[in-house]
């Protein structure tokens, strides 16, 4: 990795939840609240932006483990606070606790690992699978 990663780092997001991100648009019919897997990708985004600064110039993050539970729905038109913080580093694996909140509780808690590689040699082994 470029720079050395703190332990203790975290990173903070807010999103407006908007129809488009509800269970019902994913396939879950009459439920129209923030669905699981837009969750997952807030998430996500979080750890991306919160592992960034820390890059080299030719290092991408890969998420490659999340365990999350989602706690409490969260309606279309409240706010949702995503919060990650990096807990631990074993070599290039980058681990984080996250978290969610709405307006009104706690949404969703759980943990999320980063693999850091190299985008040269990711870009390459995709070539290679897309070649066979």
């Amino acid at each position: 990795m470029g720079v050395k990663v703190d332990i203790g780092r975290s990173y903070q997001s807010q999103t407006r939840v908007e129809e488009w991100m509800t269970a019902e648009k994913a396939g879950n019919k009459g439920v129209d609240v923030l669905s699981t897997p837009m969750l997952l990708q807030l998430i996500e985004e979080a750890a991306v932006q919160c592992l960034a600064p820390m890059l080299g110039p030719d290092e991408i993050s890969l998420g490659t483990q999340i365990e999350l539970n989602h706690l409490a729905p969260t309606p279309v038109g409240f706010i949702v606070r995503t919060e990650v913080e990096i807990i631990g580093v074993d070599g290039r694996r980058v681990n984080f606790a996250v978290a969610a909140f709405d307006e009104r509780e706690k949404i969703a808690e759980g943990t999320h690992e980063r693999y850091v590689t190299d985008r040269p040699r990711f870009l390459a082994n995709l070539e290679e699978k897309l070649a066979l």
